[in-house]
């Protein structure tokens, strides 16, 4: 039986230094980049009501005003009942910035969850919509106290034609804080 012939010193420098690059392209650590925006699943669709409802919640719960702010329409009017004065009060875009700045640096934690529809309407035109939702809220405080509330949110969505994002032009506090 005869001994192969001895592998070129050549080819095996050649084969090394394939492997090495094979192995540094091809890192176990990090993973392959996938195609499109790797927060579509965290956000919803803007140009969707149901969209806009997951944005407000992402929101809120990673208490980003950043997030926040495009969700309303620079007409917002922000409107509750204030049960101790026994009058109807309003804020508008302005003072609803700066309220939710103060919210998001003041809590630990924010859990909101939506639950189900109670009314929605969209006008013709798809450049109005009116729903009432209701909601469950967690807000924890870094002093350890909780506040949880509930009740419905009464939102007038607008846009400027049926393409465009919704943005929050009027909220209606209807909770039972």
């Amino acid at each position: 039986m005869s001994t192969p012939p001895p592998f070129p010193a050549k080819h095996v420098v050649s084969l090394l230094l394939a492997a090495a690059l094979g192995a540094a392209a091809c890192n176990p650590f990090a993973p392959a980049k996938e195609e499109g925006d790797p927060f579509n699943t965290l956000q919803g669709d803007p140009t969707t009501i149901e969209g806009f409802f997951a944005n407000f919640k992402n929101a809120y719960e990673l208490r980003d005003i950043s997030l926040y702010e495009p969700l309303l329409d620079s007409t917002f009017t922000f409107v509750y009942f204030d049960f101790d004065a026994q009058v109807e009060r309003r804020w508008g875009f302005a003072q609803e910035l700066a309220s939710t700045r103060s919210l998001f640096q003041s809590a630990d934690l924010i859990q909101l969850r939506w639950n189900q529809i109670i009314m929605q309407s969209e006008a013709p035109d798809g450049e109005q919509a009116r729903v009432v939702r209701s909601f469950n809220l967690l807000i924890s405080l870094a002093e350890g106290e909780d506040f949880r509330g509930s009740g419905n949110v009464n939102f007038r969505l607008v846009r400027s034609d049926s393409t465009d994002a919704w943005k929050l032009a009027r909220w209606r506090d209807e909770s039972e804080f």
